[in-house]
């Protein structure tokens, strides 16, 4: 093989891959659909799209033809169980590692370095590597039984919230008006019966969750105390999986990746609960999953190198 290295990100939303030389450089980069299931003949199908336009894309990026890899990492949401073979039937390469999401997360928000990251998107999950390479995760069990602090579950109790305002039984809150006049619905009834629809799947009715912090900023004490709690569950997921990996003493590194870290009163709470245990520091994010795929992938081939250039946060 040819000394180049493959890191790809599939996700829920879009897949993601850098092309990596044997120095660290990052020479190319393609974007493609997502990837995540592969239940049916027809998701396999959109998989093989998604997977080979991104390679495609990448190479053509990185001025290659037809390329064969030193390495190659994947990581893909839901797990690789059921993608492995798919996988390696259209990469090829002389070694490959395919996992799942949160561990090219956490490679590349640590720089490859063992620690814990908590990950809040639309659902929620922590994982952690420790110096041993033992590996532990807490949550991800899906928006029915778990997603603690994720960005779904903080819309379900924002709405939970706007309800009991309107039923009179709760306390005062902005997220009524704030919800009505974001979906153009004439009232909490209305608006609850449109999310019951296929028309708001669980990444849509997440996206309103900007709504809460927006109110939060203007002073709303409810929803202050969700986000709150969402980053309380946040920390809580950390330490569950510190416990389990990291009992001796000495610092363990934390970091955190996902939509709803972007309000800074959850991230700051997070990281406000996290570092009351001494041990514990928070570090925002040094690379994106793409680049963690890729970390992982030179590490296949025992080398220690960072990528450099390309795109930031991927």
């Amino acid at each position: 093989m040819s000394g180049l290295f493959l890191g790809v990100d599939g996700g829920q939303s879009g897949t993601t891959a850098l092309i990596g030389d044997e120095t660290g450089e990052v020479l190319g980069v393609g974007y493609a659909g997502p990837c995540n299931h592969v239940s049916t003949e027809e998701s396999q199908e959109r998989f093989r799209h998604a997977i080979s336009g991104v390679l495609r894309e990448a190479s053509a990026s990185a001025g290659l033809t037809g390329p064969g890899f030193e390495a190659a990492c994947l990581g893909l949401s839901g797990g690789p169980h059921d993608k492995e073979s798919l996988s390696r039937e259209i990469i090829p390469a002389s070694r490959y590692v395919i996992t799942h999401d949160a561990e090219i997360a956490l490679a590349g928000a640590l720089s490859g370095a063992p620690g814990i990251i908590a990950i809040a998107g639309t659902g929620s999950i922590a994982f952690g590597r420790s110096r041993e390479g033992e590996t532990a995760r807490a949550g991800g069990w899906g928006y029915i039984f778990g997603d603690e602090g994720g960005a779904f579950d903080l819309v379900r109790q924002a709405l939970r919230a706007a309800l009991r305002h309107e039923e009179g039984w709760g306390p005062p809150t902005r997220l009524r008006e704030a919800f009505l006049k974001a979906t153009e619905a004439k009232d909490v009834n209305e608006l609850m019966h449109r999310f019951y629809t296929p028309a708001y799947p669980r990444d849509r009715v997440a996206t309103y969750s900007k709504l809460i912090d927006d109110a939060a900023k203007d002073g709303d004490a409810v929803s202050r105390d969700l986000l709150h709690g969402a980053a309380q569950s946040l920390a809580t997921l950390v330490a569950a999986v510190k416990h389990r990996l990291f009992r001796e003493d000495g610092g363990v590194l934390v970091s955190y990746a996902g939509g709803v870290f972007e309000s800074d009163a959850v991230r700051e709470r997070f990281s406000f609960l996290v570092e009351l245990d001494e041990s514990s520091r928070v570090q925002p994010p040094q690379y994106g999953p793409a680049a963690g795929a890729l970390i992982e992938a030179y590490k296949l081939a025992e080398l220690s190198i960072l990528p450099q250039g390309g795109p930031k946060g991927v």
